[in-house]
């Protein structure tokens, strides 16, 4: 059959599977002249795509990045995800499109979502390649808009943030003080991240916190445990360090039924010898490992998840997911 006959996502799937590329791309530059439904359907479908295959992707992600200028503000929004998804698993591949992502997080007129988008897929690409992602300009750009943005873009500012810390704590080596004016923000998720993204930076320079003691001691009491447990682990790098510091009182934390990473943390900061350093706190592998799982616990309420896309779901939850669609039924606990 002649493959002109197909639909467009088939003869692209066709072509990055088995080449050749120049078809791939030609297929992309002909999508560009179909109606923005068509351009749409056909993005999420290879959104879904490069979760299985990102790196057969690679090859047609700088012809993919001119569809984050399209005229519909939805087939950007689409495209943005889909480099999320090809940028959380295989950054290195992603690392091609910095450019035209920076581009987007740098436009305020662009709708904040595809800005929000834009900043998570650059934070994944910063936690293996934070050398292409973290130029100056990139982190103002991550960091002033902690200031102003809507709170769903802020939320997405700061987990690139955390990534970059993630990835090369030198490169907010400098900025611990700026973080730290935000770690009163109204959204649970925006005060973990950044605690995250400090206490990542202390794991190499502890110094470094010395600048932020205030602001974080402010957090002791967050009505968040994962907030006040990075924020004791904040303290207890601190006084291993030669800062001179105060550290607060931090084991009435510890009252109650209090959770076990908080306990953890809070045991690391007060008890301050060599067998507390052995437990898994207080370092970059500890937090890589446990991070986005924290996370998910942060924004899962008691609805559960969304068993299609993985959006967090209220209880008692909608009759239809909002992001996808999906009937509240499909719904994962």
């Amino acid at each position: 059959m002649d493959d002109s006959t197909q639909p467009p996502i088939d003869r692209l799937e066709a072509f990055l599977e088995c080449g050749p590329r120049e078809r791939a791309v030609a297929c992309l530059e002909q999508l560009a002249h179909d109606d923005a439904e068509t351009r749409k359907t056909t993005l999420q479908a290879l959104r879904q795509f490069a979760t299985q295959q990102p790196s057969a992707l690679e090859p047609v992600l700088p012809t993919l990045a001119h569809f984050l200028t399209d005229d519909e503000r939805s087939v950007r929004l689409t495209t943005a995800k889909l480099f999320v998804a090809v940028a959380e698993t295989d950054p290195n591949a992603a690392a091609t499109v910095v450019s035209p992502l920076a581009d987007r997080l740098a436009d305020q007129d662009e709708f904040y979502y595809v800005r929000g988008r834009s900043a998570e897929a650059l934070g994944y690409i910063a936690l293996e390649r934070p050398a292409v992602v973290a130029s100056p300009d990139v982190l103002a750009d991550l960091r002033i808009g902690l200031s102003f943005d809507e709170p769903e873009v802020r939320e997405k500012l700061a987990k690139a943030l955390e990534y970059v810390a993630l990835g090369d704590q030198h490169r907010l080596r400098h900025h611990t003080a700026d973080l730290s004016r935000h770690l009163s923000d109204r959204r649970e998720l925006v005060r973990y991240r950044l605690c995250t993204a400090l206490v990542a930076v202390g794991c190499e320079y502890p110094t470094a916190l010395a600048e932020c003691t205030t602001a974080l001691a402010d957090r002791v009491h967050d009505e968040s445990p994962y907030v006040r447990g990075r924020v004791a682990e904040a303290f207890g790098l601190l006084a291993r360090s030669e800062a001179a510091v105060s550290i607060p009182e931090l084991k009435s934390l510890t009252d109650g039924d209090a959770l076990q990473f908080l306990v953890d943390r809070v045991e690391f900061a007060v008890d301050g010898d060599e067998e507390s350093m052995a437990a898994d706190v207080g370092t970059i592998e500890s937090i890589r490992e446990r991070t986005d799982e924290i996370a998910t616990e942060i924004t899962t309420p008691d609805g559960g998840v969304c068993s299609h896309c993985g959006l967090a779901l209220p209880e008692p939850g909608p009759p239809l997911c909002p992001q996808c669609g999906a009937p509240a039924d499909g719904a994962s606990h």
